[in-house]
C-alpha cells in the first residue's frame, strides 16, 4: 500500500464525490451543506495565534471565544488583553472556557475580564446539584467573529502551542473558516451559552444567508454534542465509502471497537489506511493504553506511524484527496460520545492536497510500526519508503514556501490534555475481560493495562480491608448523594410533564426535552 507518485485524477476516478451525496452526509453529521465558504489550512501555534489576534482586532461587533484550556500564561494573557481591548471599544465580547480544563487558571486571571465588561463562563464546574457534569466537557476550540470568519482546531490557549523559546511548540492543525460557515459557527456557540446561561443578544446573532460568500468551498460544520456520536458515524461513513487512501492523524487514539472495526474493513479491501499517534504522549499511561490495540490494526493492514516529536496533538482525517476533517475531536469513547466537540468536515481537493502534504511531511519526522514476519507480539519500527520521505516536498501551503521548509520549526512540540478517562477504562475493561475469558494471548501493552487495573484493585482492597468503617462511609455519602440528586431530579420532571398537560404554553413545554448544563457567570 504505497503512496502514489503523483495523485489520481478526480474526474476519472469514481470515489466520495459521487458517494457521498449531501443527505448522506447531513443524516451522518447532522450537519447541512454551507455554500460559499474560503478556507485556510493552520498548522503553526505562533501563525495561528497571531491570526486569531488580528481577526480579533478587525472584530466590529462580537467575539465568541470558545475553549478547553485558557492558560495564565504570556500567551493566555495576550488572548486576555485583546479582549479586553475589544470590550472597552464597545464590541460584545463573550468567553466559555471548561472548567476542568482550565481549573488550574486561577481567579486573578480573570478579573481584568470582570472590570472590562467582557461575560465569562465556565463549563460544568464541581456543582452539588450537578454530581455527573464531571463526565461531560466543553471540549471544543473555537473562536468567531463578527459572524464573517471563524477559526476550528485542536489549538488551546497556552505556551505549548506557541513555544516558550527553550520548547518548540507543539504540532497542531486548525483551519480559517471565511463566508457563511462561519455564521454556522457563531450559531453552534450561540447554542451551548445560552444552555448555561442567557443567550446571546439580538445584535450578536447573525443569520448564514446574510454572510455574503467568500469562495466556492463547500463545508459542514459538525457539533458534536453527548451521546450524538456524530464524527464517529462520519468516520465510519467515511471509512465504509473511501476507495484509495484514509488518513488520520490522533493524539488520543482509542477507538471503540465498531470504529476500529469500520478502519480494519477497509484496510482489509485495499483502503490504505495510516494513522498517526505520538510516540511520547504527555500522558504515559494513555499512549501506552492507545498502544494496546495496535496488533489487532496491524493484522488488519492498517499501517500506524508515531511521530517522534515531543507531543502531537492534530485531530484530523483526509480521504480519498477530497474529503478532509478538522476539529476538536479525538478518536475515543469519552470525546466522541461524551463531549461537546466541534468539527469542519470538507469537500475540496485543494485543501485536501494540503492535508494530505502536510501528512507526508510529518510522516518525514514518524516511524512506522510494524509486525515481524512471523506476527510475533514484539513489535518492531522501521522507516517510511525514500519516496514517502521526498513526497513533502512537492507540496505547498503558500507560494514561495514548502512544507519542508516551514515545518523545520514544528520537528518538536510537548504535550495535550487528556486525563485518564472513560476510553482508557474501556481499553482496560477489554483487557481484563479479555485475560478472564481467554480470548487471546495479551500483549506487552495490554499486560501492563492490565498490570495497573491489577494493582489498583489490590490498592482498594487493602484500604477496605484496613479502614472499613472510612470506606463504608465515603460509599454510603457518594451514594446518597446521588440518589437525592437523582430523585429530585426525577421529581422536578414530573412535575414539568404535570404542567406540561395542564398548560400546553407554558415555558415548560418550551423546553422539554432540553437538559440543564452547569455553569457560572462572572
Amino acid at each position: 500500500m504505497s503512496t502514489p507518485d503523483l495523485l489520481p485524477d478526480r474526474s476519472t476516478v469514481p470515489g466520495l464525490r459521487r458517494e457521498l451525496p449531501d443527505w448522506v452526509l447531513k443524516r451522518a453529521t447532522g450537519a447541512s451543506r454551507v455554500e460559499g465558504n474560503a478556507l485556510l489550512l493552520q498548522f503553526d501555534g505562533p501563525y495561528t495565534f497571531d491570526a486569531w489576534i488580528e481577526a480579533i482586532d478587525r472584530a466590529e461587533v462580537f467575539v465568541h471565544f470558545e475553549n478547553y484550556i485558557l492558560r495564565d500564561d504570556r500567551v493566555g494573557r495576550v488572548f486576555r488583553d485583546a479582549l479586553v481591548r475589544k470590550a472597552k471599544e464597545g464590541v460584545e465580547v463573550r468567553v466559555l472556557y471548561d472548567w476542568m480544563g482550565s481549573w488550574a487558571t486561577g481567579r486573578r486571571y480573570w478579573k481584568p475580564f470582570k472590570e472590562a465588561g467582557v461575560q465569562v463562563r465556565a463549563f460544568n464546574p464541581p456543582s452539588i446539584r450537578n454530581p455527573f457534569g464531571i463526565l461531560q466537557r466543553d471540549h471544543r476550540k473555537m473562536v468567531c467573529v463578527d459572524g464573517a470568519v471563524a477559526f476550528i482546531g485542536g489549538f488551546c490557549v497556552g505556551e505549548e502551542w506557541a513555544g516558550d523559546g527553550k520548547n518548540p511548540p507543539w504540532r497542531d492543525t486548525g483551519v480559517e473558516i471565511m463566508g457563511p460557515a462561519a455564521a454556522v459557527c457563531a450559531g453552534a456557540f450561540e447554542r451551548i451559552w445560552g444552555q448555561i446561561g442567557d443567550p446571546v443578544s439580538e445584535r450578536a446573532h447573525r443569520d448564514p444567508e446574510e454572510i455574503d460568500p467568500v469562495g466556492e468551498t463547500p463545508v459542514w460544520i459538525i457539533e458534536g454534542e453527548p451521546w450524538r456520536s456524530r464524527v464517529y458515524r462520519e468516520t465510519q461513513l467515511i471509512a465504509a465509502s473511501a476507495r484509495e487512501r484514509i488518513w488520520i492523524t490522533d493524539p488520543y487514539f482509542v477507538a471503540p471497537f465498531p470504529m476500529a472495526e469500520a478502519l480494519t474493513a477497509a484496510a482489509r479491501d485495499g483502503v490504505d489506511v495510516r494513522i498517526l499517534l505520538p510516540a511520547h504522549n504527555n500522558w504515559p499511561l494513555v499512549g501506552s493504553l492507545s498502544r494496546g490495540g495496535y496488533r489487532g490494526l496491524l493484522e488488519a493492514g492498517v499501517r500506524l506511524f508515531e511521530w517522534q516529536g515531543p507531543m502531537i496533538h492534530a485531530k484530523t482525517m483526509v480521504a480519498d484527496g477530497i474529503w478532509s476533517r478538522v476539529g476538536s475531536s479525538n478518536m475515543n469513547s469519552a470525546s466522541l460520545l461524551g463531549n461537546w466537540e466541534i468539527d469542519v468536515g470538507v469537500l475540496d481537493e485543494r485543501l485536501a492536497g494540503q492535508m494530505e502534504g502536510l501528512y507526508l511531511a510529518d510522516l518525514t519526522s514518524a516511524t512506522e510500526i510494524v509486525l515481524p514476519p512471523r506476527l510475533a507480539s514484539q513489535i518492531s519500527l522501521s522507516l517510511p519508503s525514500a519516496e514517502e520521505r521526498e513526497e513533502p516536498a512537492k507540496a505547498t501551503l503558500d507560494p514561495g514556501r514548502t512544507l519542508r521548509e516551514r515545518l523545520e520549526r514544528l520537528r518538536a512540540g510537548t504535550g495535550a490534555t487528556a486525563p485518564w478517562g472513560v476510553p482508557d477504562l474501556v481499553r482496560a475493561g477489554s483487557s481484563l475481560g479479555d485475560a478472564i475469558a481467554g480470548h487471546r494471548t495479551l500483549g506487552r501493552e495490554d499486560r501492563t493495562v492490565l498490570g495497573t487495573v491489577a494493582g489498583l484493585v489490590l490498592l482498594i482492597a487493602l484500604i477496605a480491608g484496613f479502614f472499613p468503617v472510612v470506606v463504608g462511609w465515603v460509599v454510603a455519602t457518594v451514594a446518597g448523594w446521588f440518589g437525592i440528586v437523582l430523585g429530585v431530579r426525577a421529581f422536578l420532571q414530573a412535575r414539568r410533564a404535570r404542567k406540561m398537560l395542564e398548560d400546553p404554553d407554558s415555558p415548560e413545554s418550551e423546553d422539554e426535552g432540553s437538559y440543564e448544563v452547569g455553569g457560572e457567570t462572572s
